[in-house]
């Protein structure tokens, strides 16, 4: 009995594995471009007079493949490896919630233990995310940081993310890749409570009478995975725009005293820039995620039953 219970938990953690793996690809592709869009700002919001001003000197400075999809590997990466753990984490404390909560089943569960599934699942997410996410952003706002730093244009280099991470693995040994760990977490942790908070209690307010969670469609799972996603952006995006910035201009400090010094030398607005393309992006994104890794979960349970 114990040994079935164990290969079950086993091929559940695959499953959700996998599924999460392919919903971060999908995240990725469709939102991109404005993610890109979102780190310059977040960076350099001097720079850009707003998203249609900072796309359209994305697009006409950088192009296509290097500017609006700079990073993208990496992006790929980091999203393959934060969503496939993040999920396959998420599952994991489900079943340590319905544990707690004398559940026999993970769609019984309430949505306050969904979402605390959710925060302690994105702890174990955030180590794999770090590195990977600090190689997008320097990638994405690679430009605008040698804009920063010199004057002609002969003598900016470009570099992919191997020579990159070859670079801060050299010139800050293995740590380097970690900058923003602590930032990432104090971000992620609770950012993932609302993001799945927002998922599954949109999921049960859309269940008709009758039904399951799991049976409400493609669309109404669109539309859950579009709320986690704009519930998460808006309430963490400071922390997002204090780690982006520890990331690329090596900021040093803690969340608080560097959120505390950007609103008192630049204001509150600051704090946001770049909440728009974020907010834009996120609802195909997430809506995409959400589709891919229930569908890709439900296929792949079909299969191995």
């Amino acid at each position: 009995m114990g040994s079935e219970r164990s290969s079950g938990s086993i091929k559940d953690a695959a499953i959700d594995f996998s599924a999460g793996s392919l919903g971060g690809v999908g995240l990725v592709y469709v939102g991109q471009p404005l993610d890109t869009i979102k780190v310059k700002m977040q960076t350099f919001p001097n720079l850009y007079q707003g998203m249609a001003d900072c796309f359209r000197q994305t697009l006409m400075k950088e192009g296509i493949t290097k500017g609006l999809y700079a990073g993208t590997l990496p992006a790929v990466v980091a999203n393959v490896a934060e969503n496939s753990v993040l999920f396959a984490a998420y599952g994991t404390c489900q079943k340590a919630m319905m544990m707690l909560t004398k559940k026999e089943k993970s769609e019984d569960l309430s949505t306050l233990a969904n979402a605390s599934a959710g925060f302690f699942a994105a702890f174990f997410s955030s180590f794999t995310l770090c590195p990977t996410e600090l190689i997008k952003c320097q990638l994405q706002a690679m430009r605008e940081v040698q804009m920063q730093s010199i004057t002609n244009d002969s003598h900016r280099q470009t570099i992919g993310p191997w020579k990159l991470t070859q670079k801060i693995i050299q010139q800050e040994g293995v740590q380097g890749l970690f900058r923003g760990l602590g930032t990432t977490i104090a971000r992620e942790m609770p950012g993932y409570f609302l993001f799945f908070g927002g998922y599954e209690a949109t999921r049960d307010l859309l269940t008709p009478v009758g039904k399951t969670k799991d049976e409400i469609g493609p669309l109404r799972t669109m539309i859950s995975g579009a709320v986690g996603g704009i519930v998460f952006w808006i309430v963490i995006f400071p922390a997002d725009v204090v780690k982006s910035r520890i990331q690329v201009s090596r900021l040093t400090g803690s969340l608080l005293s560097i959120m505390v010094q950007i609103f008192r030398q630049e204001g509150y607005q600051a704090l946001y820039s770049g909440l728009q393309p974020t907010l834009v992006r996120t609802i195909p994104a997430t809506a995409t995620l959400f589709l891919l890794y229930e569908t890709t979960k439900k296929v792949l349970h079909e299969l191995c039953d």
